[in-house]
């Protein structure tokens, strides 16, 4: 696909945007841009030939090179991706709590017979639950799984955002995840045994929907907090 001069300055334009570039600037710099083009288109070069193909990079390198870009934190985008990084690990140690939990994989069971003098005699088969040992090696496998997740996605978010600091911030978060992970579960477990206790009957209903936002919240304020810890504010920059 053949990239035209409209192309190039909407692509710029909203890379700008999306940096925040302020609006009047970002005006001047698609103007600028455009003459830019126009000068190129006249000297018989195409846009492809004048800027390159990556017209984004381009368009970065420009806003840093004046000064325009405003250091932000993007702390909301860092606890979302976190979020994000936490949600099935924490849905697959949800998982695995529930088969050992419920005994779903339990073979036990016990059955009734009658003799023929009528008297009943009740068989109990008694084993041992393969949900246990499941639980204890799926567990583990979540957390380590959290891990790289939420790292590689706080990492890609804050490159999209091409934000500033993000080679402190994300040794940071590796450092900090296994205590984040740990206050995670901690949660989750407590959450489960509220329910236990003090639910009862609907404590399936409860502990799941609660005990996944509660780990997931968590693991995004560990995240934001390590960003907010490494970064520093807009008024610094």
């Amino acid at each position: 696909m053949t990239l035209t001069v409209d192309d190039a300055i909407h692509q710029a334009t909203e890379t700008w945007r999306r940096l925040g570039v302020a609006q009047d600037t970002a005006e001047e710099m698609a103007a600028e841009l455009a003459a830019d083009l126009a000068a190129a288109s006249s000297d018989g070069r195409s846009v492809t030939d004048y800027l390159g193909r990556d017209i984004e990079a381009l368009a970065t390198s420009w806003a840093v090179e004046r000064g325009l870009l405003p250091v932000r934190r993007h702390l909301k985008e860092t606890a979302v991706a976190a979020a994000q990084g936490a949600a099935l690990p924490a849905l697959a140690a949800l998982a695995f709590w529930y088969v050992c939990w419920s005994h779903l994989l339990d073979p036990s069971g016990e059955s009734m017979t009658t003799t023929a003098d009528g008297h009943v005699a009740l068989e109990v088969r008694k084993f041992a639950n393969p949900g246990v040992p499941l639980m204890w090696v799926g567990l583990p496998v979540c957390v380590l799984a959290a891990f790289f997740l939420i790292r590689r996605a706080v990492r890609m978010t804050l490159q999209y955002h091409h934000a500033a600091a993000i080679e402190a911030t994300v040794p940071a978060l590796a450092k900090a995840l296994p205590f984040i992970l740990a206050a995670a579960a901690g949660l989750g477990v407590a959450i489960g045994f509220f329910g236990s206790a003090v639910v009862g009957y609907f404590q399936l209903l409860f502990t799941i929907p609660v005990a996944l936002a509660g780990m997931t919240g968590a693991a995004a304020a560990g995240a934001a907090w390590v960003r907010h810890r490494t970064c520093p504010p807009a008024a610094a920059g």
